[in-house]
């Protein structure tokens, strides 16, 4: 997909805001948990429909693990749910999901299901969906060049052998809702010469005439990539 001149190839979303959300509608945090997922759904559905061909999602961060026991508890619990729906009914529209971030601090039953769906969908020719979970780019960063170093005879570690060795292709374009302007350890090396797009809008209520104005606004950008 092409947005204006801009190509426009890989989308990141920190979907942030749940808690204020429900904050603001007097609702408790997990019914902003949960209106958060419903809108994840229908924005990943849309993305696909107007050819996104890679986005990716900021859905549980290794940070995440510091907040109440009974919210991270809850989180995960919704996050089993929605792996089962999807195994369940499976309408994904061709889409091609993938899970990046450390899987092995979930429960076993989680990653059975997130296998599942990674090895069901992995056939699927059309928007590749990446869900970051319990994922922190630094450990992203230190695990490629890891990776890189314990290959024989490599001393010289370039920024192509690391971009090689980290899953997900340069981002175009990063949004991020709630109103923060930080990236907060989300994909800092594919982010190198991304345009960010920050709205004040609470995830729960980002709609996709939004996504529509954070994509127009893209299009009318001047990327130069470290040029003048």
């Amino acid at each position: 997909m092409s947005s204006g001149n801009n190509k426009l190839n890989h989308v990141g979303i920190i979907m942030d805001g749940n808690r204020r959300w429900a904050k603001k509608h007097l609702l408790s945090s997990f019914d902003g948990h949960k209106q958060g997922v419903e809108n994840f759904k229908e924005i990943a559905r849309y993305s696909n429909k107007i050819g996104i061909k890679n986005l990716t999602v900021y859905a549980f961060s290794t940070e995440n693990w510091r907040r109440t026991q009974e919210e991270v508890n809850y989180l995960l619990n919704l996050f089993e749910k929605y792996l089962t729906g999807v195994l369940e009914e499976f309408d994904i529209e061709n889409v091609k999901i993938r899970f990046i971030g450390d899987m092995s601090k979930f429960s076993q039953k989680i990653q059975d299901l997130i296998l599942q769906i990674e090895q069901k969908s992995c056939q699927n020719t059309g928007m590749i969906l990446n869900i970051a979970v319990n994922y922190g780019s630094r450990e992203e960063i230190c695990s490629a060049i890891k990776k890189i170093s314990s290959q024989e005879f490599n001393n010289n570690i370039t920024e192509k052998e690391i971009s090689n060795n980290i899953l997900s292709p340069d981002l175009d374009l990063v949004i991020r809702t709630g109103g923060e302007k930080r990236l907060s350890n989300f994909m800092l090396w594919q982010s190198a010469y991304a345009e960010l797009y920050f709205t004040d809008i609470l995830w729960p209520d980002f709609t996709v005439h939004d996504l529509e104005d954070a994509l127009k606004d893209y299009s009318k950008r001047t990327r130069k990539f470290g040029g003048d």
